[in-house]
């Protein structure tokens, strides 16, 4: 989702009826990327991100902190693959028919995020979705907002995955 305006961070009501967010703007770094879902590789950190609200079992996309060159965010997306999921093939998922044509490795974009965290640090909640985070394109001047560089995985249908595209004026740029 393209985000062109403030994004709207969840609340919740606290017992005493005050309003807490239940997000807050979580700042991806090298300490803490680790521990919430990315992997280190060569230098980069990234992730495999699937679609909200999707039980899917392997990533839609990839996201990489900062921006960086296609072949090199190819590179990091089959090391995720390889190390969460025992699967190098970055054309196929995990169990696919090996015979099913091979896509060809969609382009990637340089374009910025927010990442929110659910609970917001200074109020957990406890619930399923404590210590998640989810991703919104935003323009660059966003508060809170990084750049990445963004792929579809090869094997998700391109209905499946949204993107900033920048040939439809999005904020982004092909990734050379």
């Amino acid at each position: 989702m393209v985000t062109t305006g403030l994004y709207e961070i969840e609340t919740s009501e606290a017992d005493d009826g005050t309003t807490i967010p239940a997000e807050g703007i979580w700042t991806p770094s090298s300490e803490d990327a680790a521990d919430h879902g990315f992997i280190a590789y060569g230098g980069l950190f990234i992730a495999g991100i699937g679609a909200p609200n999707d039980d899917a079992l392997y990533p839609d996309r990839f996201v990489v902190l900062g921006h960086h060159r296609w072949a090199h965010l190819i590179e990091a997306a089959a090391a995720f693959m390889d190390r969460v999921h025992g699967w190098r093939n970055l054309h196929l998922y995990p169990g696919d028919d090996l015979a099913v044509l091979i896509h060809r490795i969609p382009r990637a974009v340089h374009t910025h995020a927010v990442f929110l965290r659910h609970p917001h640090p200074d109020h957990p909640c406890g619930c399923e979705w404590e210590h998640t985070w989810r991703l919104i394109w935003a323009p660059p001047t966003e508060p809170g907002a990084v750049p990445v560089t963004a792929m579809r995985h090869p094997a998700a249908p391109a209905t499946a995955t949204s993107f900033p595209d920048p040939d439809q004026g999005a904020p982004a740029i092909w990734a050379p």
